[in-house]
Order: structure tokens, then sequence, then C-alpha cells
């Protein structure tokens, strides 16, 4: 007999695209506001920094929190309270007039952020559909929030051509809210009934003592740490560190005649390529150990971050810079979650996930907070990129020893 197939384009990846699409849209484009807000309240840089390393670190304890949510109350009331923050934490801070509350309403967002990003939709798409397709449709849905990032920072940057930074806030609650409008065509199938056997608390319990789950927490800080830093700081670092743009060059004939609109186009171009590169991720993750590709993309991380800082900064190497890098972007996000459910099944990938990703979180909480932290101090970027070349080491070499085995081929 024939075995019925899942196809790979399911109404599940199909939604869970688009919301990832507009969430990450919307969570990329806060570098750009660096510059207007600190400039418009006259706050150092440190300030501002903080408020979006606090959103990604609630983020991060979100992420858990909202996976269980999903595991118990159903995938989509998850998604409906990530929006409902989400829209609540932008619209409380285009009002905010002071650091401390931006710092506190960057809470919502984070939250927001958890409960329409990665760790619940993921977890939804890796069970609506087949081993075979599983690594591969992961890959897609990462790669919906790289094709979000190639349009939020240029839109953000063209909005507040218009519009002040309030308004564009409360533009963007507006679009996460009516993302919500496709959620009734999102229906995820329920764990198999060997994976109720265990108890959230059994399945915890035991990933906890398996040193392959450590290091993959530990792994992903880097992540984290690099892409909150680039994320928060890449634009106004461009903004203020580049050389000048060729008055005739194919960038000005573009309409990028400023480093602050290249500093847009920066991470619009770091996203761009993140979707090829993330969709490669998750089909060689199907056909190659995934330990090994993520080692592999961390190397190269490293030594495309310190050419970058070893070379004096033109337009050129900024472009180069955000191609190569982007192609290593988020393609350790297949490969993260499809490690976590290969490894400890689907029931509790969710929440799993999430607590592997809270460290990716504590990673950027980091790099986004010391980028703001150190330049107020030396006037630079210089030391906490280099911290970011040395963490991006580190995770190629921590995951070399995971043991890339399914629960049920290890001994209990």
């Amino acid at each position: 007999m024939e075995q019925t197939r899942t196809p790979l384009f399911t109404p599940v990846l199909i939604v869970g695209c688009i919301i990832m699409m507009l969430g990450f849209s919307i969570r990329a484009s806060f570098g750009v506001f660096q510059i207007p807000i600190a400039e418009e309240f006259g706050w150092p840089r440190a300030d501002f920094s903080l408020a979006i390393a606090i959103q990604n670190l609630a983020w991060g304890i979100g992420q858990p929190i909202f996976g269980a949510i999903a595991e118990k109350m159903g995938d989509r009331k998850a998604i409906i309270l990530g929006a409902l923050f989400y829209a609540a934490g932008l619209v409380l801070s285009s009002f905010a007039i002071t650091p401390g509350e931006h710092q506190f309403y960057e809470i919502l967002v984070g939250f927001g952020i958890a409960g329409t990003g990665f760790g619940v939709i993921l977890a939804m798409v890796g069970r609506a559909t087949s081993d075979e397709n599983r690594s591969m449709a992961l890959g897609i849905a990462t790669a919906a929030g790289s094709a979000g990032q190639v349009f939020g920072a240029p839109a953000a940057e063209l909005l507040l051509g218009y519009f002040p930074w309030q308004t564009v806030f409360v533009i963007f609650a507006a679009v996460m809210l009516l993302s919500l409008f496709a959620l009734p065509l999102m229906r995820a199938p329920m764990a198999t009934r060997s994976e109720l056997e265990d108890s959230l608390g059994t399945v915890l319990k035991r990933a906890f003592r398996d040193p392959s789950y450590t290091m993959i927490f530990l792994g992903f800080f880097s992540c984290g740490y690099q892409l909150g830093f680039i994320t928060a700081h890449f634009p106004a670092f461009i903004t203020e560190v580049c050389g000048p743009i060729s008055g005739g060059g194919l960038l000005a004939g573009m309409g990028i005649t400023t480093t602050s609109a290249l500093g847009a186009l920066s991470i619009a171009l770091i996203g761009l390529s993140n979707i090829g590169g993330t969709i490669l991720a998750g089909y060689l993750g199907k056909r190659h150990s995934k330990k090994y590709l993520l080692a592999g993309i961390y190397a190269g991380r490293t030594v495309v971050a310190a050419w970058f800082i070893l070379t004096p900064m033109t337009p050129t190497t900024v472009i180069i810079f955000s191609l190569a890098m982007g192609s290593l972007w988020l393609a350790t996000v297949p490969l993260t979650s499809g490690l976590v459910a290969h490894i400890f099944g689907l029931r509790y990938m969710g929440t799993l996930y999430g607590i592997v990703f809270f460290s990716h979180q504590l990673g950027s909480f980091l790099g986004v907070w010391l980028g703001g932290k150190l330049y107020d101090l030396t006037g630079d970027y210089t030391l906490v990129w280099w911290i970011g070349v040395g963490v991006g080491a580190f995770s190629a070499i921590v995951h070399l020893p995971v043991r890339e085995k399914p629960w049920s081929a290890q001994p209990v």
C-alpha cells in the first residue's frame, strides 16, 4: 500500500510564513529608530539600546512560556495573545518620553515577538509536515522572517521621511493585528499517542540531563549576540563610520545617497541573502549532519566578521559583508530547531526549542546592550564587534560533540 505524503506547502506553513514575515519586518526595523529617538530626547546611545536589549531578553523569556501555552491551550490562542502584546507594546512605546518607559514597554514587544515568532510557529510547522519535508519546511518558515527583514528597515526609513517615529510605531501595531485575519487557516495536527505518554516535566528533566541539549543551548548564544548587535547597531555604525557614497555610482543611481540610507539597505540585503541561505540550510539539514552544518555556519560568520572589522569600511565592503553575513544569518534556526525535534521529538518541541532560544536571546540582549554601552564609553563599536568574533568561534566548536541521535535510539 502506498504511503500518503504530506505536502510541503501546507496552510500552516503558508500562514505561518505570513505572520513571521510581518512580525520580523517590524522587529528588524528597530535599529533605524536608534538615531531619531536619541536625537529627539538627547539621550546617550545606551538608553535606547537598552530598550532594544530588554525587548530581546523578554522575547527569550517569553519563548518557552508561549511554547508551553501553545501546547496546553492551543497554538492559535498563543499567536493571538502574542499579537496583542506586540501591538500594545508598540502603541504604548509611541507615547513614551523617558528611557524607562521605552525600556518597560519593550517587554511587551518582546513577549509579542515570542508569541508570533519561531517557537510557536516552527513547532506548528514541524507537526504539520512529514519527516521527509520537515527540515525544508522549517527552512522556508525561517526564511519568511528574513523576507520581512528585506522590507522592514527600508519601510521604516521611508515612513520616517513622512511621519514622526511615534506614528510609525502605531502603523506597525496595526499591521501586526491585521496579520491575525489569516489565522483561521492555520491548524496543526496534535501529537502522536506515544508522544503524549511523557509529561512535560519528564521530558524537561531528561533534556536538562542530556549534555547535547546543554551544548545546543550554549551554542545558540553567539547567534543571538551577533544578530542582536547587528540589527540594533549596524545602521548607526554605517551612518557614522562608512566612507562617502560616490555621486555617480550604482548606489546613487538607486537613490542611496546617504550613509543612513545605506544602513537601512544593509539590513535589507542581510534579509534578502538570508532567504536563500536559510532555505539552503533547511535543504542540507535533511541530507547532512545538522551539528556539522551548524559548526560550519558559525565558523563562516567568525571569518566574515573578522574580515569586515579589519578592513576600512566603504559602501562596497558594507554590501559584501551584508550579503555574506546574510547568507549565514538565520541559517542556524532551521538546523537548531530541527536538531531539537530530531533528538527530543515533536510533542514539546515548542517548549524545548523555546528554552534553547532563551540562550539566543541572552546573547542578543548582551550584544545590543554592550553595543550601546561600549559605544558610549569608547566612542566606537570595535570592542563589542571582536567579542562577537570570539563567541562565534566558541559556538563553532561547542556543536561538534553533540550526539545527533533520537532519544529512542539512545540509552535512557
